[in-house]
């Protein structure tokens, strides 16, 4: 992996967080009746530090989950393969809920749909939205992000790297170009 350059910083990432936090309170009038759901690996990261700040902002503790979503893929080759399932943790309802969607980059929404395809099986949610840090295109599934941090238009032959200081040892959004 070649890096192009560095998209974000740590205090960029925080800021930037930190305003998705404060988008997703006004479009919803609150917290209230919100659920958090990061998709496992790194957007449980992304749904760890919204929760915080949505938290600080509005003096609540909304409920969190993780979401592995690898037993709701489309995109296996061999159904028959193995498959890594870390497991899901969602300790709460989501019927009559506004349930959040976290993840670390969007690109071909895929990941988005198998999200809300494992939501679904859990209850009726009032509504369900998504928060990307990063929208990189390339879209195969009508999806959007309800809120995105940063679009950045990238190439088939690049990829983005978000690192979180809890995994990775720091923060920061890359670009980079991918091997051949």
């Amino acid at each position: 992996m070649k890096i192009k350059g560095k998209l974000m910083d740590a205090a960029g990432m925080r800021n930037t967080l930190r305003r998705l936090a404060h988008q997703v309170i006004e479009k919803n009038d609150g917290a209230e009746d919100l659920v958090v759901i990061g998709i496992r690996t790194r957007g449980v990261t992304v749904a760890r530090r919204v929760k915080a700040d949505i938290d600080a902002i509005e003096g609540t503790d909304v409920p969190m989950g993780v979401f592995d979503i690898a037993l709701y893929r489309d995109d296996l080759e061999d159904p028959a393969s193995e498959i890594e399932f870390s497991g899901s943790e969602i300790s709460f309802g989501v019927d009559g809920k506004t349930v959040l969607l976290c993840d670390d980059v969007i690109y071909t929404g895929r990941t988005v749909r198998a999200a809300i395809s494992e939501v679904m099986q859990l209850g009726r949610p009032a509504k369900i939205q998504f928060l990307a840090l990063i929208d990189r295109g390339h879209r195969e599934l009508p999806f959007k992000a309800d809120f995105t941090g940063k679009s950045v238009p990238t190439s088939k032959r690049e990829g983005i790297a978000v690192r979180f200081a809890e995994d990775d040892g720091e923060d920061g959004v890359y670009i980079y170009e991918k091997e051949k």
